[in-house]
């Protein structure tokens, strides 16, 4: 982390502040396509534009929305490091939660499918990560009030949480590895041939670096991929963003029942 991350991110959490003051324990970021659910969410409804340092999303599908009561804050939109932003701006949110109390974390993205048995529309609980992008969003000097130098990375994806949410659910989930490129292009066949052979069911652009940051606060996570595609080389077709969106919207209300499920326990 650059020096003057710190003030920053106090900057961001005193702009909400002024704004909203609510201390949920809940925090829920919606990827790629997956941004409809903010609107079945009710709350006070903070522009990005609103909030002291944030840049803003470039991406279709990601709105650029705070949305925030007593029981959770919703952000619609993330940053992408294939946007050209420094790792610092990718996790400011993570930070930003957490510096409004957020202690749980559900994390959300449109996810290629490298487990051949997943099918487009499909929705996986992800168990862990692999890190291909090349960079670490706790690189630089130490915070150390917010956290370790060397924090532990064994089970991000909590065990107990993922149990949770399948004796919620109504239908049962698969778990699945996720592995995260830089992006922005797709991933060629060989590389999903590699990360399949590194462990991958899943490959994205996005999750990572937040779920590395949320780590390092001691936030708990619960991960979830909508599958939106096929990797590459999986299926003889082209890879398309269109694709990606279309197929995150058709999934979007059974991932608004799922969520609202898991909200529904943990603040209950």
């Amino acid at each position: 982390m650059f020096s003057g991350f710190e003030e920053r991110v106090k900057r961001a959490v005193k702009s909400v502040r002024e704004v909203e003051s609510v201390s949920p324990q809940l925090g829920i970021i919606l990827g790629s396509g997956l941004g409809d659910f903010i609107d079945r969410f009710s709350g006070r409804e903070i522009p990005y534009t609103k909030i002291d340092g944030f840049p803003l999303p470039t991406v279709e599908g990601h709105r650029g929305t705070l949305k925030i009561n007593p029981s959770a804050a919703v952000l619609a939109g993330r940053f992408h490091y294939y946007e050209g932003y420094d790792p610092d701006d990718i996790v400011l949110p993570i930070f930003l939660l957490h510096g409004l109390g957020v202690r749980t974390l559900i994390v959300t993205n449109a996810a290629g499918a490298v487990n051949p048995e997943y099918k487009p529309g499909e929705l996986v609980l992800i168990r862990d990560h692999i890190n291909l992008m090349g960079v670490n969003p706790l690189r630089g000097p130490n915070i150390a009030d917010l956290g370790p130098r060397f924090p532990d990375m064994s089970e991000v994806y909590g065990l107990q949480l993922r149990q949770l949410v399948k004796s919620i659910s109504k239908q049962s989930y698969r778990e699945g590895v996720y592995a995260a490129f830089q992006g922005p292009c797709y991933e060629t066949p060989a590389e999903i041939r590699m990360a399949a052979a590194f462990g991958a069911d899943l490959v994205g652009m996005s999750t990572v670096p937040e779920v590395i940051a949320a780590a390092y606060l001691g936030i708990k996570v619960i991960g979830i991929s909508c599958v939106t595609n096929m990797a590459a080389g999986i299926l003889e077709q082209p890879l398309s963003h269109e694709e990606v969106v279309a197929t995150g919207k058709k999934v979007a209300p059974q991932l608004a029942e799922l969520i609202t499920s898991i909200l529904n326990n943990l603040s209950g």
